[in-house]
């Protein structure tokens, strides 16, 4: 089975644990069986490789998110890496080259196109094989999973089947409708379009010759940026005729704002929280070291980062983005292919990061310009290496790199280091990486 997971986002709906680096998949928020946490990707993976333990799993994203895919999945997952966002007919288009030119994957082998971050359980999955199956016996060009609605809803997509029956041939399209219009699509048996459909993999990549002029994968990534912005939908989808739509009526949620999220939280806080008895349905995510003591509050989310703290009711906080647009941020938090850091302090002229390395994991080897840094190690061994010089580290020592210093650190175990940057320059593009 060969399935493209799209992960997009701006993290703005989930301010202030998401941001453009950290979108929402990547949330720890769904508690494991041994006590820790998972994100919605890392989740949604486990599901697909307890279905298929063969799956090839490709993860079509923004170079942002790169560190953060092979943070928590590892590096034995696809990614493949839009240059910059130009929706997702141009994301498929190039997911698909990518599995064709770089995978060797066959024209005539089937591929599924789902988003990465859905509430499901494994029956989904189970249907995601069928609807490859159904693609690859090649009825039909296109093979949508519809999604049997459980309310009228205003958030998504209609298709409307020309029968009832598990698979059908696709009547029409509707676009988002209001409540009182989508109570009339159901009614008809429409399905909500949940983003889902698979296809040969040659259907595709012809449709994107007809439409796009490229040669190869290599060229195509050469020439992302012009691009039209266009959706799969309004580009392919809708002009197809040969197009079926197989049922689906298992749980199937977009977990796309605090309401929708808290409602799959199996317990009311992550992080610190105290509640009195008189509150009700309230939900606090804590990053912050310190308690939040909720009183007397009743549909309520409370969201605590290093980037800000959101106080909301549940309904409202569907409403977030435009204020979360006239914030300044700066990102507090970010997932790295070796780690993560936390950024603890900012001056006009020093910064403060506490730097976690995942055990055998090591930075670039790199230098600045126009900063100097400080290492302290919290906690944690591993081997430093300054211009050239290995240094093994433990907990309690101190390093100094001065402008221009080549440097970089393994971990052996897990390795926390608090960073002290200085200079009048601090910025994230001072780096200059070297091999080593």
């Amino acid at each position: 089975m060969n399935i493209v997971l799209l992960s997009g986002g701006s993290g703005k709906r989930l301010w202030p644990l998401s941001n453009d680096i950290r979108s929402k998949q990547f949330i720890k928020i769904f508690k494991q069986e041994d006590g820790n946490y998972e994100s919605m990707v890392q989740r949604v993976y486990r599901q697909i490789k307890s279905v298929d333990a063969d799956a090839k799993v490709t993860i079509a994203t923004s170079r942002s998110q790169v560190s953060a895919i092979h943070n928590q999945l590892g590096k034995d997952v696809g990614v493949c890496v839009e240059p910059c966002r130009r929706d997702t007919f141009p994301a498929i288009v190039l997911a698909t080259a990518y599995l064709h030119d770089v995978m060797g994957v066959s024209e005539d082998e089937a591929v599924v196109v789902c988003p990465v971050d859905p509430y499901v359980e494994e029956d989904y999955f189970e249907a995601v094989k069928e609807l490859g199956a159904l693609a690859e016996q090649g009825d039909a060009n296109l093979v949508l999973m519809g999604m049997e609605p459980t309310y009228p809803s205003a958030k998504y997509g209609y298709i409307i089947p020309n029968d009832k029956n598990k698979v059908s041939t696709v009547k029409e399209f509707k676009e988002k409708p209001t409540e009182e219009v989508a109570a009339k699509y159901i009614e008809q048996g429409a399905l909500w379009n949940g983003g889902v459909f698979a296809y040969k993999l040659g259907y595709v990549l012809n449709k994107a010759h007809e439409l796009i002029e490229f040669e190869d994968y290599q060229d195509l990534y050469k020439r992302y940026a012009e691009q039209r912005k266009i959706s799969f939908d309004y580009a392919v989808v809708e002009h197809e005729d040969n197009i079926q739509v197989m049922r689906f009526n298992g749980q199937w949620k977009d977990l796309g704002t605090w309401n929708t999220l808290t409602e799959s939280m199996e317990e009311p806080n992550i992080g610190k929280a105290i509640f009195n008895e008189t509150c009700e349905n309230v939900h606090v995510l804590n990053e912050l070291d310190v308690p939040v003591l909720c009183m007397g509050l009743k549909d309520v989310v409370i969201s605590a980062s290093p980037e800000g703290i959101l106080v909301s009711d549940k309904n409202q906080s569907s409403y977030i983005k435009p204020y979360v647009d006239s914030i300044d941020q700066q990102i507090m938090f970010a997932e790295k292919s070796w780690g993560s850091y936390r950024v603890m302090d900012v001056q006009d002229e020093s910064m403060t990061i506490m730097v976690t390395l995942n055990p055998g994991s090591k930075m670039n080897y790199h230098s600045h310009m126009y900063r100097d840094e400080i290492w302290t190690v919290a906690s944690g061994d591993g081997v430093a290496t300054i211009d050239g010089e290995e240094i093994p580290v433990k907990a309690g020592d101190v390093l100094k790199m001065p402008r221009g210093s080549k440097h970089m650190v393994q971990a052996r175990m897990e390795l926390k280091i608090i960073e002290v940057q200085l200079g009048q320059e601090i910025s994230v593009a001072d780096k200059i990486k070297y091999e080593g």
